[in-house]
């Protein structure tokens, strides 16, 4: 895939990025962070800059995730993880949507923006603000705010670092297992609270 991925961006150039990142959004084994560092590589390379590359992944960000959104919009919990189970949507489990689903809950508008940062969770947050109902406006603000963060600092990062651009991948995929360990504990203290106050109740 990240042959294809350096293949598309190297033929179509900031339209390649808009797709790509876009397609990321939609589909979250689509690697943000190939695309963005590789990205900012490119423009050590060609005629491309830095601000317009974190422009079009923003804008592509942006609309991936306005259509995640509407999806959530359209559909509830329960069939999105019947169709999960169904279709074994690439990557995306039951599991993911729960989990997703219970941050959701708990931090609403903070989990939107702070999600953006965080490899495949950044795309699958959009699903539980759909079924949310979060208000568009808003969701579009953070989605852009966090989008335009976690955009920035891999582009730059490609930029700075130039035919070693690759050497960043490691360190992101030991961000991401951090971040998942993180989550998983969360989601661990979080039901063990929830069910300690349903035995408070009862």
């Amino acid at each position: 895939m990240q042959a294809w991925i350096l293949a598309v961006m190297g033929k179509y150039g900031y339209f390649g990025i808009f797709l790509l990142i876009l397609l990321e959004n939609v589909f979250p084994p689509i690697p943000s962070e190939v695309i963005l560092t590789f990205g900012g590589f490119m423009t050590t390379k060609t005629e491309m800059n830095v601000i317009g590359v974190i422009g079009m992944a923003t804008l592509g960000s942006l609309i991936g995730a306005v259509i995640l959104y509407g999806i959530g919009r359209l559909l509830n919990e329960e069939r999105m993880i019947k169709i999960a189970i169904k279709y074994k949507i690439l990557r995306i489990k039951p599991e993911d949507i729960e989990k997703t689903m219970n941050w959701y809950r708990k931090y609403e508008y903070k989990t939107v923006f702070f999600c953006r940062m965080i490899p495949i969770v950044r795309s699958l947050i959009s699903i539980p603000a759909g079924i949310g109902k979060m208000p568009l406006l808003p969701f579009m603000f953070l989605t852009t705010i966090g989008s335009i963060i976690w955009n920035t600092v891999l582009v730059v990062a490609g930029a700075m670092l130039g035919e070693a651009w690759e050497s960043i991948l490691t360190y992101l995929d030991m961000y991401s297992n951090v971040v998942y360990l993180m989550i998983a504990i969360g989601g661990v203290l979080l039901a063990i609270s929830s069910m300690r106050t349903k035995g408070i109740k009862e």
